[in-house]
């Protein structure tokens, strides 16, 4: 049986596991037994090969593997009897064999699960965003769609922000050339940044046909080393300009985007009804962001490293996967533990506090509210019936939508405790949306 435990730190135990030999002589010999049935042997029928050289061959890997059995099962019944949640696995280590080679003792050291209080959450406030779809967020939306179907078309007037050009240009630094001044029919849009603010200012009034001349100064801290804090003079032809227009908002627009009738009105309708479902799901977000941090601020808890250290390398599994996917090789990219530490003690906690809410207060999912999260995830994607067959095609998928309807609970059972203080805002400040950011 095991010593007694001891504390090594805030969550990390330890104790002495004491195995004898003797006790494990017979499950050896049984063990030996039946390999002597399937083993095979030049000179030997099957199963005739005699027990001493099956122990010859065989006997210090059954030992060992009835000794490794031993101290796992003597370790799983002592955390057992004295009502120890382990996380993660132990770590087993020989410390001796006794005088007579009839015992080994082996350390266990562990960690076990926090001791988990909540706050009292009856002193504590959160706001809530209160936002009303107005007629104006209609006419953004409907404008933002116009600007993603924008054509370009040839105009034959002088160019200016906006337009779509097409150029020639030459640039070089005292009479020379340098690495990246020299391309042809160079396509870019006057205003859009891609470019110098100088240098594409000095193409708005050129017609295309034009050549021009001029000189662009280049920044101290620009990236390239040949021309920062350089003149360079460039000699600049216009091939193509093109204006950008936008399509009417009528009948035809209005089927375009799903109204089998062209009215204009039920356009404007479905886009509020859109805006809506986007303000409700934004507002739980928000709302279920601030109840996660308020419950990590509010329960003293510590978390076991072994449990951080194992979510550090999902992150980071993950990271790479996401960089492979969108065509960038991780090996050039220095993905470090440390970079995702953070994130995975704040995964960690929260994951070991929510489970003890839903354990304590019994705040299971029910497959009403699974079938509803997947319903409404689905609604977002052309067949929505293909959507929701494809995720309970696969329990993993579906055990996804029961750790939401698990955390909604959790953000329910919150929400009744707490002091919810409603904030109106605008659907901008809702989305994040500034002053003067372009539209789309």
């Amino acid at each position: 049986m095991a010593s007694n435990v001891e504390n090594l730190g805030a969550l990390e135990r330890r104790f002495d596991i004491t195995i004898s030999l003797e006790k494990l002589q017979g499950e050896i010999e049984n063990r030996l037994k039946r390999l002597v049935k399937t083993t095979k042997l030049h000179g030997f029928r099957p199963g005739k090969v005699p027990l001493k050289i099956v122990t010859q061959m065989y006997g210090t890997q059954v030992q060992q593997d009835v000794l490794n059995d031993a101290v796992h099962k003597e370790f799983t019944e002592t955390i057992k009897e004295l009502n120890l949640q382990v996380a993660g696995y132990p770590r087993i280590e020989a410390k001796s064999l006794n005088d007579n080679n009839t015992s080994y003792t082996f350390s266990a050291t562990f960690e076990v699960y926090p001791e988990i209080v909540i706050g009292d959450l009856s002193t504590q406030s959160i706001e809530r965003p209160n936002v009303e779809v107005s007629d104006t967020d209609i006419d953004k939306t409907l404008e933002m769609i116009r600007n993603r179907r924008m054509v370009y078309e040839p105009v034959t007037r002088s160019a200016k922000k906006g337009d779509r050009v097409k150029i020639d240009y030459h640039g070089v630094i005292d009479g020379s050339d340098f690495p990246g001044g020299k391309a042809k029919d160079t396509q870019l849009i006057l205003g859009d940044g891609r470019f110098l603010k100088d240098f594409e200012t000095s193409l708005m009034g050129m017609r295309v046909g034009n050549n021009k001349s001029f000189e662009v100064v280049f920044p101290e801290d620009y990236h390239g080393k040949e021309v920062a804090g350089k003149t360079v003079i460039f000699e600049v032809k216009l091939n193509e300009l093109e204006e950008p227009v936008l399509p009417d908002v009528n009948a035809d627009f209005a089927k375009s985007l799903g109204i089998s009738d062209g009215d204009i009105k039920k356009l404007r309708e479905s886009i509020q009804r859109d805006l809506e479902h986007e303000v409700s799901k934004r507002i739980r977000s928000k709302v279920k962001e601030q109840i996660m941090q308020l419950l990590l601020d509010t329960t003293q808890i510590e978390a076991p490293s072994v449990l951080i250290n194992q979510e550090i390398e999902q992150l980071m599994q993950n990271a790479k996967s996401n960089l492979e996917a969108r065509g960038m090789k991780s090996r050039g990219i220095s993905l470090t533990p440390d970079l995702f530490k953070e994130k995975a003690e704040y995964r960690v906690k929260l994951g070991l506090i929510l489970a003890e809410l839903v354990k304590v207060h019994a705040l299971k999912a029910t497959r009403e509210q699974v079938r509803s999260i997947i319903e409404d995830a689905a609604q977002s994607y052309e067949n929505p019936e293909q959507v929701i067959k494809w995720h309970y095609a696969s329990s993993e998928r579906l055990q996804e939508a029961e750790s939401l309807a698990l955390e909604e609970n959790v953000v329910n059972w919150v929400l009744n405790k707490i002091n919810l203080i409603d904030k109106t805002i605008t659907f901008d400040e809702l989305m994040g949306i500034s002053a003067n950011d372009a539209t789309i």
